[in-house]
């Protein structure tokens, strides 16, 4: 655990208490697009995630279900986060994790293709965090692809890959 406190809290104690409270609003005002929950109830650094496929997108009428990990001092430092339904997303790994600016540590020298304003800033909330990943279900960046063959794809035969999506998100609903 961190000893670095902030206005007498420690990080950790910080992201608790502003996961909590974030999670509440989350089930207190639900989002059309997703909905939250802890995978355990102990354990609120760890959310399970499922969302709507978009209107309008090869992954409409898919339900997909993902992870949010949260480390010790959020909002300081971004979450990560996994899709566990299979995913084919020029930036969603193979594994399923999700790679988007939004998530990437300010600090971070390894993005060199983005400004560092594109990446995590405290500000974000467990819901921004959320729609834009949505927004990037709809809008792929294939120019620094986590899935190169998705993106590969996506570019030389348009038809292939909205025919897997569009497979994969009627797989969800199975």
């Amino acid at each position: 655990m961190s000893s670095r406190t902030t206005g007498g809290k420690s990080s950790s104690q910080r992201a608790f208490l502003v996961l909590s409270r974030q999670l509440r609003e989350l089930l207190r005002h639900p989002n059309d697009h997703f909905s939250v929950g802890l995978v355990d109830e102990a354990n609120v650094f760890l959310w399970e995630v499922l969302i709507v496929g978009p209107r309008d997108t090869l992954y409409e009428g898919g339900l997909f279900k993902a992870h949010l990990t949260f480390p010790g001092n959020f909002p300081d430092s971004p979450p990560s986060m996994r899709f566990l339904s299979e995913m084919w997303h020029p930036n969603i790994a193979r594994n399923g994790l999700v790679c988007i600016s939004t998530l990437h540590h300010p600090n971070a020298e390894s993005y060199g293709y983005e400004d560092a304003s594109q990446r995590w800033s405290p500000v974000h909330s467990v819901e921004t965090i959320i729609m834009s990943v949505i927004s990037m279900l709809s809008d792929p960046n294939v120019e620094s692809p986590a899935n190169l063959d998705a993106a590969i794809e996506m570019r030389r035969n348009y038809e292939a890959y909205k025919r897997h999506v569009r497979a994969l998100a009627q797989k969800t609903l199975i």
